[in-house]
Parts: C-alpha cells; sequence; structure tokens
C-alpha cells in the first residue's frame, strides 16, 4: 500500500474541504481521508501540492483513426494489423493525457475489443461498427443493416460488445448523407433499442439532425451524440424537447473539445458541410463551433445530463487525449467547476456502464488517478498538463509541464 496527500482533491462529484489522502493497494483505493490522518503503519506517503482527481473519460472517441483528415475512412481500407497498430497509439495518447476509460464509438471488425483490459492502457468500452443504412453515415466501418435489424444487434452481442451504436442521422465525415434527415425510422430505431436491452446492453444513437434526435428518443435510446438538431432552418433546439431529455434521463454528449487553434487549418467549412453552413449563416468551422457552447447552458438549465466526449481521432482538432477541453468548454458554458469535471469522471462513468468501477476517489474503485500542479477549482485549464496518471494504480508516463 502508498498513499498520496494533496491540499485539492476533487472526488468525482465535488472538491474535499482542505484536500485529502488516498491510500491505494495495487489496483484499488482503499480509503480517501479528509483532513489529518495518520496512515497505518510501513505506508509510504507522498505529499504532492497540487490537485488529485479521478482520471478522465472520453465518452466518444474513434479508436481506429489517427486524428488525421480522413483517417476514420482511410481504417475501413487498412489490415487488420495496421488498424490495431493505430489502437495502440491512440489509447496511448489518451493515457499520457490522463484519460483512463475510452467508450470507443465506432470501430472496424470489431478489433477494439481486443484492447478493453490491456495493461498500461486505457480501459476501453466497445461499440464495434456503428449501425448504418447502406450507404450511410461511415458505412466503410463494416456496419451496414440490411434486413432485420435485431440481427444486427444480435451479432454485436454475440461479439461481446458493451454499448450499441446507430447512426441515426447523416454524418460530415460521409460525403452524401444526408445531416438532415433520418438513416431509420423511429419505428426501426425503436425494434434495435428492443433488441439492444433485451440482451442488457445500452444503445445510444449518433444524431446531427432535429428528425434523427426526435426518432431515437421516440425509440428510447439511452444517448445521444453530437445533439446538432439541424433543420432547413438552423439548429432547433426547443425547451420541450430539453425537457423530455431531462425526464427521460437520456445522456447528451456534444462531442466539443476540439483544440480550436488549429480550427485555422480549415477555415472555411469542409466541402460536405459548406453548403449547410451557408444556409445556417456560418462562414467559418469556428462560428459554427463557438455556438455549441451556448447549447452547454441550455442544457445545465433544464437539467439534462451531459457527458464529455470528443469525436476524437476525427481530424487534427480533435486529438486524442483532448478530453481536457470539453471540462473548460462547460465552464465557459456555465457550469461550476466541479459539475464540469464530474460531467468527465462520475457521470461519465455511470453513462458508460462503470458507475461502480470508476470515475469517483472512494474505497474500492479502479485506481485511476489524475494529478496536476495547482488548484484545478481554479483554473481547468491546468488538466492540459498531467504531472501523474495512475492507471489501475500503475504510473503512465505522462509529459512533464513545461
Amino acid at each position: 500500500m502508498h498513499a498520496i496527500r494533496a491540499p485539492h482533491v476533487f472526488d468525482g462529484t465535488r472538491f474535499l474541504t482542505g484536500g485529502a489522502t488516498v491510500l491505494l493497494d495495487g489496483d484499488r483505493i482503499v480509503d480517501v481521508n479528509s483532513g489529518p490522518w495518520d496512515p497505518p503503519e510501513g505506508v509510504e506517503v507522498t505529499d504532492y501540492g497540487g490537485t488529485i482527481l479521478p482520471g478522465l473519460i472520453d465518452c466518444h472517441t474513434h479508436l481506429v483513426a489517427d486524428a488525421t483528415f480522413g483517417g476514420l475512412e482511410r481504417a475501413g481500407a487498412m489490415s487488420d494489423h495496421e488498424v490495431e497498430s493505430v489502437i495502440t497509439q491512440s489509447l496511448t495518447a489518451h493515457a499520457s493525457a490522463g484519460v483512463t476509460t475510452v467508450r470507443d464509438l465506432g470501430d472496424r471488425g470489431y478489433l477494439t475489443l481486443g484492447f478493453r483490459e490491456r495493461p498500461g492502457l486505457p480501459r476501453v468500452v466497445a461499440a464495434g461498427p456503428p449501425m448504418t443504412t447502406p450507404g450511410g453515415h461511415c458505412h466503410f466501418l463494416g456496419g451496414v443493416v440490411e434486413g432485420d435489424p435485431g440481427v444486427a444487434v444480435a451479432e454485436r452481442a454475440e461479439r461481446g460488445v458493451d454499448v450499441v451504436k446507430v447512426m441515426a442521422s447523416g454524418g460530415f465525415a460521409t460525403p452524401g448523407t444526408d445531416q438532415l434527415g433520418a438513416q431509420f425510422t423511429s419505428e426501426e430505431l425503436a425494434a434495435m433499442v428492443d433488441h439492444a436491452h433485451n440482451a442488457g446492453l445500452p444503445i445510444v444513437a449518433h444524431a446531427h439532425s432535429l428528425l434523427g434526435i426526435r426518432n431515437a428518443l421516440a425509440a428510447g435510446v439511452d444517448g445521444i451524440e453530437h445533439f446538432t438538431a439541424l433543420t432547413l432552418d438552423g439548429p432547433q433546439i426547443d425547451d420541450q424537447l430539453l425537457e423530455e431529455m431531462a425526464r427521460r434521463a437520456i445522456y447528451v454528449d456534444l462531442t466539443m473539445g476540439n483544440d480550436r487553434s488549429l480550427h485555422a487549418l480549415m477555415p472555411e467549412p469542409p466541402p460536405q458541410f459548406r453548403a449547410l453552413a451557408a444556409r445556417l449563416g456560418f462562414t467559418t468551422f469556428d462560428e459554427f463551433y463557438v455556438s455549441r457552447i451556448s447549447v452547454l447552458g441550455r442544457l445545465r438549465k433544464h437539467g439534462v445530463a451531459v457527458i464529455t466526449g470528443v469525436d476524437s481521432g476525427m481530424g487534427p482538432p480533435k486529438r486524442h487525449g483532448n478530453v481536457w477541453r470539453t471540462v473548460g468548454e462547460m465552464v465557459d458554458g456555465g457550469y461550476p467547476v466541479a459539475d464540469a469535471l464530474a460531467a468527465a469522471t462520475s457521470v461519465a462513468a455511470e453513462a458508460c456502464g462503470l458507475g461502480a468501477e470508476t470515475g469517483r476517489l472512494v474505497k474500492g474503485f479502479s485506481a485511476d488517478l489524475l494529478l496536476v500542479d495547482g488548484d484545478v477549482s481554479e483554473d481547468v485549464s491546468l488538466l492540459s498538463k498531467p504531472r501523474e496518471v495512475l492507471l489501475r494504480g500503475e504510473k503512465v508516463k505522462a509529459p512533464k509541464p513545461d
């Protein structure tokens, strides 16, 4: 056993007044003691001057994509060995950035399932290839549904996935798909939901369109990714929709976390987004992105459960390990720091089905810890420079702060 003591500690739900000492034994947290505490005999205590908090969770990643433009599409044509190499590199980047759990919502060939408990790498919650229509969003990953949707869900259950992912609308990464319409009817989605729930699996929906969101909501999905709510007249997120989301306790992941300094790489919206952007009144990608931050305040006002995901791997602004940026965006959107951090730790863990395993600093939980210099309650950007990362009790080599 060993212990780490710090003046600033966030336990996954709140900051502990006066700091605390976290006692670890192997891959488990044995105890968390606030205030004065005498360690058991023989236990070494490391005093640390910064903040201790649970490891962060990225609830929307694509480990098979290398964060270059077109990386996800290329994965559809790569060999298994090449894809597995990218997955390893992606997970390594997450770990070094303080991310100890990821939820992969779109791979190729179910390859991420083999990385779920690799030593030294973040724990993986895996969906396998996302379910889509012929020629639909991310069809190149091999998840096309033809015929009975129950067969597609059953295949994923037999493969041992942890969550089911369905494309309820088109997407910007697949030219020719309809970002304003729906890929499946609400009845088809409801059948998928029933089959997934009967198999004991949660199901989440990719939805950029308002129609896709409404279909997914009616079908009873457990989470909605992106939640852009696009229509011919622009994004339409009304109070009634938000109230219904909150009433049904559906998790929303806006897939933020962009490195906005890299938006200069794409000063204009991508070609598949350009006509739509002009219709919506946006001339640059950054203008559209900034508008999304305002949505966060409305989600908070209505009590919608928000979790942190980046869509990491989908281009240079969405590098693996960027989830810390979503915490800052939530603060910019009006969330108290503790609530924003909870969205990236305890709430994210619950959404991933790991609410009793990780995301909190409490007795019996996995020893997934992130240590950063300074007081995170005063400056969330400190999350960008991990001092130390513990993944199931083992130290991860992290970049040292400048």
